[in-house]
């Protein structure tokens, strides 16, 4: 599922700029352009022409470890979802409706009194089980009972489609069982690097000692473990690595994993969770032969210090202040984040991630309307039309592989604000008093809504996002792009805003979510969802080409001075970035105001369109969550989503009269052109 990583901008206010006005409207907002640094060339740094004054003023809360366009609309959201949660959490709400549940749920969480009172108390069971294995098949159906709870001990599991029988869905495993962010921690040896895994056994051991372990002990248990799991890295691919899916489909046989991985015993893993099933899709087969071997020769009480510490890790947030705070500690070395976050907004996100749907409901009746959802849905066929138009005109593709390409344009799933048909959690057992038994109850809940699917005809109809998720996707496997109801909010859509700013921002976020159906991952499914090629081999090595030309260019910029963006980890991003911006402006340019020349406050429609591209991708960050997201995050940084795209766009040049020894000038010949 390929999510765009929304990043959004401060309200755009009416402003006046030392141009005349021309044209204006007191019902509609406009660009701020008092912000405009006009001592920054548009053509030497867009981003910063845009947004540099903010940049100079703006400040990270200490609660953050980003300010920016994001941030500003998730504000406004988690206000508005305050207000919810604290009514249906005061009210007297009838059991079983999904007030009682949101609410009920909100309130355990809230109830720090009773959480304080059980410190660790709630995952003794747990740790008590772990005590008693005597040997692997103990350790595996321990592990299985762990999935059941929706933790991803040792190995990640999922249930999704079928990616070469689309209609299908399937059981799929993937490599895990790591504590730190990626494979890569476990080797480099870089000053930042360490940093973090010094501040990772420092966690370890704090888990171990507030449970009763001596000191000593406890650092030799984080030496154990980062031993252990480092065995374990070496056998998992690396993120580029990750993003070929056909190296990363494997469907086998039961029968056949039984005979290669005898010890991991998948035919009894199976039947723990209770799965009925004569195959499954392992992504990475080779960390599963790991994991047997380490079940073979790795001794039992290493296992259990292993076991244990996840255990804790899993549960820590929702256990006392000492776990909370432990976590929290290790988290601020990754992001740089200084202060945790209040209680009631680490509580709402909980509400969110487990009876999404449920808090979705009452946000979008009470904040999201008829009217956008329709407005959306123009704004979608009007980008789908001049993709159309585009693949229509590509000069390196043939018209076979072209008409291909627009089926599967056009067969595309929309999905705007939330689900036609909403989850049902009646399963789901909710408890005013009970917190830590609340995630359970939920977490079973979401496991077996999973495990019900394996087997059965794929359900389109579902959405991968709840309501308020400030952000975006792309699905391969369902061919369907998704605007959940919290991304569909100034500055990326606004009813009042022009439609240069509405396509500048949400436009091209929709364009986005297209290319990233023709991206180099999304390019290799065919319109029904699977992994099929559909190309001629000529188009195909020719888009190949300018695949590589995106990982090249992305290569050469720079974060943190030095710190270069990894053009292979990103190059899907990117190139949906490029694609994006290209067909927001065809869109565009189809509308009344698109063609006209009409300026406000001095700028023309063309200029008012990607300053509210370079708006939307406002940011401020951190350079610890710079550090990891270049390490893990397939998005670029904000500003080269902002300028390595338009270096690549010819309207973009005419708009602002980029001229040759312009730093983000590129010649013609050698600019970037797929969608």
């Amino acid at each position: 599922m390929k999510q765009l990583r929304l990043v959004p901008a401060a309200m755009l206010m009416l402003a006046v700029f030392s141009c005349k006005q021309e044209t204006k409207t007191t019902e509609q907002k406009f660009i701020e352009t008092s912000q405009l640094d006009s001592s920054v060339k548009p053509g030497d740094n867009f981003f910063l022409f845009v947004n540099g004054k903010w940049l100079q003023k703006a400040e990270i809360p200490a609660t953050e470890s980003s300010i920016g366009s994001f941030l500003d609309i998730y504000n406004r959201t988690k206000d508005h979802i305050k207000t919810i949660l604290d009514s249906v959490s005061k009210a007297n709400n009838t059991a079983g409706t999904i007030e009682q549940k949101v609410g009920d749920f909100y309130a355990s969480g809230m109830d720090s009194a009773t959480i304080e009172k059980r410190g660790y108390e709630p995952v003794k069971p747990y740790l008590q089980k772990i005590d008693g294995l005597t040997d692997s098949k103990d350790i595996m159906q321990f592990v299985a009972e762990q999935q059941v709870l929706n933790n991803n001990l040792l190995f990640s599991m999922g249930v999704g489609a079928d990616e070469k029988n689309s209609s299908m869905n399937i059981a799929l495993f993937y490599q895990g069982g790591l504590g730190l962010p990626d494979r890569d921690y476990y080797f480099k040896t870089d000053a930042p690097t360490l940093d973090i895994v010094k501040a990772y056994k420092a966690y370890i051991q704090k888990l171990f000692t507030l449970t009763g372990t001596d000191s000593a002990t406890a650092a030799k248990n984080a030496e154990t473990i980062f031993a252990f799991e480092k065995q374990m890295a070496g056998s998992h691919r690396t993120n580029v690595e990750l993003r070929d899916p056909q190296s990363n489909y494997h469907k086998l046989a039961v029968t056949e994993l039984d005979k290669k991985q005898p010890v991991f015993a998948w035919t009894t893993l199976l039947n723990n969770l209770n799965i009925k099933s004569d195959s499954v899709n392992v992504g990475q087969p080779a960390f599963y032969g790991q994991v047997n071997e380490l079940l073979k020769t790795t001794p039992l009480d290493t296992w259990k210090i292993y076991l244990r510490f996840h255990v804790l890790a899993d549960a820590a947030t929702a256990l006392s202040s000492p776990f909370v705070d432990a976590a929290f500690n290790y988290s601020k070395v990754l992001s740089g984040q200084q202060k945790q976050k209040p209680r009631w907004e680490r509580i709402y996100r909980r509400t969110d991630a487990n009876l999404g749907e449920a808090l979705g409901q009452l946000y979008v009746k009470k904040y999201f309307t008829a009217e956008a959802k329709q407005r959306m849905l123009e704004l979608v066929n009007n980008l789908q039309t001049a993709f159309d138009a585009r693949i229509g005109k590509l000069d390196w593709m043939s018209d076979s592989t072209k008409a291909k390409a627009k089926e599967k344009l056009h067969a595309f799933i929309k999905k705007i604000g939330y689900p036609d048909k909403w989850r049902d959690y009646s399963k789901v057992t909710i408890n005013k008093g009970t917190y830590f038994e609340n995630l359970v109850s939920a977490a079973k809940n979401e496991y077996e809504y999973n495990r019900a699917k394996i087997g059965k005809p794929v359900d389109k109809t579902e959405w991968g996002m709840t309501p308020p998720t400030i952000n975006a996707y792309y699905n391969p496997v369902f061919n369907e792009i998704v605007f959940p109801a919290g991304i569909l909010q100034a500055p990326f859509f606004d009813l009042t805003a022009d439609d240069a700013m509405n396509y500048g921002a949400i436009g091209m976020a929709i364009g986005h979510e297209m290319t990233h159906g023709f991206d180099d991952q999304g390019a290799q499914y065919d319109k029904d969802g699977n992994l099929k090629n559909w190309w001629s081999k000529e188009d195909y090595t020719k888009f190949q080409a300018k695949s590589k030309q995106v990982i090249d260019l992305y290569n050469s910029f720079t974060i943190l001075d030095t710190v270069h963006i990894n053009g292979a980890l990103t190059t899907g991003e990117n190139m949906a970035d490029i694609g994006g911006i290209a067909i927001a402006y065809d869109a565009f340019k189809l509308t009344k105001q698109g063609k006209d020349t009409a300026r406000i406050d001095g700028l023309t429609p063309d200029q008012r369109f990607f300053i509210s591209l370079g708006l939307v991708w406002r940011e401020k960050v951190k350079p610890e969550t710079e550090r990891l997201g270049i390490n893990t995050d397939p998005h670029s940084p904000g500003m080269w989503r902002v300028n390595g795209p338009l270096m690549n766009f010819e309207p973009f040049y005419k708009a602002f009269n980029v001229q040759a020894g312009e730093k983000m000038y590129v010649a013609d010949d050698k600019r970037i052109k797929i969608w």
